[in-house]
């Protein structure tokens, strides 16, 4: 089954910190800021939103479409793309322009710093939602804002349910276009900072957001998540990683089980495990698409953490 994925294709420039920003950024001095942290370990790897979802929805067995424009230099990205069953008909190439770039610091707290150049990515309107490419549901992740509204639009106006998932993007825009985008989205998910921010431009508080649609989902890093539906929060448990990696697009390994789930018709209490799930297994690797299981192995370790079958 098929998902229409609105959202960014980077390259991510990823550097850990041996130490915590906290020891070397004075909050009495912030307003004259000048700091320089040496960075020992430094990777370069494929991302951005939509990229990493797919990525992830590939490996549960769905096909993502990624809708995104990127630059001159994606070839490598684009045959990475090929080798993995991903479908690129609906990326589009903007000549003159670099494909999005992002260089994201990690301290040994999992905090990050990143800078993000979006290049083509602002160009994302170019591209429209497609209705014949057997879409079931779709996700506007962080893209091209233009991209982002339109997008939004035409999902609506096809009858395409889709989760508004606004990320690094949600300050781009005012508590009205926030409203607009909930009222055309089925389902909605932030994390728990991005939730406080919601709930300050629209005005509006978390259980008044959760009323106007189907599920409305906050993560909370390793405490968990929380699903607002039907006037119920589900509490849905953090999984224990093997090993605390890097936490880089984890969040987008959580949408992917959230896609993975809305596409099987799961309830709501496998749909927030299995997203959680696959937080856990993507934070034990280096990078956003370079972790891996089966299927068969995958249900397992489900059955092993939660004591039930998906």
């Amino acid at each position: 089954m098929t998902a229409l994925i609105s959202g960014s294709m980077a390259f991510d420039t990823i550097m850990v910190f041996r130490d915590r920003f906290s020891n070397h950024i004075l909050p009495e001095q912030v307003q004259i800021l000048n700091v320089s942290f040496m960075v020992p370990e430094l990777r370069k790897e494929f991302g951005g939103c939509a990229g990493n979802i797919a990525y992830n929805l590939k490996l549960l067995g769905e096909i993502g479409i990624p809708l995104a424009t990127v630059g001159a230099d994606f070839e490598p990205y684009a045959q990475w793309l090929d080798r993995k069953g991903i479908p690129t008909d609906h990326i589009k190439v903007v000549d003159d322009s670099y494909t999005a770039q992002a260089f994201i610091t990690t301290d040994e707290a999992d905090n990050q710093i990143t800078a993000f150049h979006p290049g083509a990515m602002s160009e994302a309107h170019q591209v429209r939602v497609p209705t014949d490419a057997g879409g079931r549901v779709g996700i506007v992740a962080p893209n091209g804002r233009d991209g982002m509204v339109q997008h939004a639009e035409q999902f609506a106006a096809a009858g395409i349910p889709f989760i508004f998932d606004p990320g690094q993007g949600l300050p781009m825009f005012e508590g009205e276009e926030l409203l607009r985008f909930v009222e055309q989205a089925r389902w909605v998910a932030v994390n728990d900072y991005e939730s406080r921010l919601l709930q300050d431009r629209t005005g509006l508080a978390l259980e008044a957001l959760a009323e106007r649609v189907e599920a409305l989902v906050v993560t909370l890093g390793g405490e968990g998540s929380r699903i607002h539906t039907g006037g119920r929060v589900l509490e849905i448990p953090a999984v224990k990683p093997a090993a605390l990696v890097d936490p880089t697009g984890c969040g987008d390994a959580y949408r992917a089980g959230l896609l993975y789930g809305l596409l099987n018709g799961l309830d709501w209490e496998i749909t927030g495990r299995v997203a959680s799930l696959m937080g856990s297994i993507k934070i034990e690797q280096a990078g956003t698409q370079n972790h891996g299981f089966t299927r068969d192995g995958f249900r397992m370790r489900f059955q092993q953490e939660f004591g039930t079958e998906m």
